[in-house]
């Protein structure tokens, strides 16, 4: 037995829904591991149950793990708009939202979050970044000044393999945006931070009041 399986032997199941969303997701979509599978979504689950939002966003829904693992922990009267860039996951999403015990507290939006979430003008209680990593620089920018006082932003991937650690050719987009974001964030005096070693890294971030 690896560590891995002890874990997930010892926590909360994930449930048939999401483990029936999971195998789908391998079967029909490419890069399947980049859902949030087992451990991850029992964690969004109850980070969500302790912060209590009513106003939470996903940036980068993929196969809508994370998503319905957050709207599992969500109270009444709360809702989660997430945006996929990739209108080919779309049909693929609706279906899995739509016959869920959570469609009417979700909100998809098929689309490019940097161009379309500012004309919400919504102020959000928690923040689920889990999309293009060149990009994760502008997303925090962009979403510092719509989240409310004490709100939560989470960040995935903020690890990347360990690639974190190494100097990025220059060509490596995507390693040098996380490395940016991290360098951001651990600069930022109007955050509290703090990064967790969970799959390729998870960094909690709480705006200050």
């Amino acid at each position: 037995m690896t560590l891995d399986e002890y874990i997930l032997q010892h926590i909360d199941a994930e449930g048939d829904y999401l483990h029936n969303l999971w195998r789908d997701t391998q079967l029909r979509l490419s890069y399947g591991q980049m859902a949030s599978g087992h451990l991850q979504g029992r964690l969004l689950k109850m980070l969500v149950q302790m912060i209590k939002p009513l106003k939470v966003l996903e940036l980068g829904t993929f196969s809508g793990y994370a998503t319905l693992s957050m709207a599992e922990g969500l109270p009444e009267g709360a809702e989660i708009h997430t945006f996929e860039v990739f209108d080919e996951n779309e049909d693929f999403l609706r279906e899995w939202f739509e016959a869920s015990a959570y469609k009417d507290k979700i909100h998809l939006h098929i689309g490019d979050a940097l161009q379309l979430l500012p004309q919400m003008k919504e102020q959000w209680d928690l923040a689920f970044v889990d999309a293009d990593k060149r990009e994760y620089v502008a997303y925090y920018e962009m979403l510092l000044p719509m989240m409310r006082p004490g709100g939560y932003i989470i960040a995935d991937n903020t690890l990347w393999y360990g690639r974190v650690l190494e100097e990025a050719r220059e060509s490596d987009l995507q390693t040098r945006g996380v490395q940016a974001f991290n360098d951001l964030v651990a600069s930022d005096s109007r955050v509290e931070k703090v990064i967790l070693p969970l799959r390729d890294g998870l960094t909690l971030i709480r705006v200050k009041t």
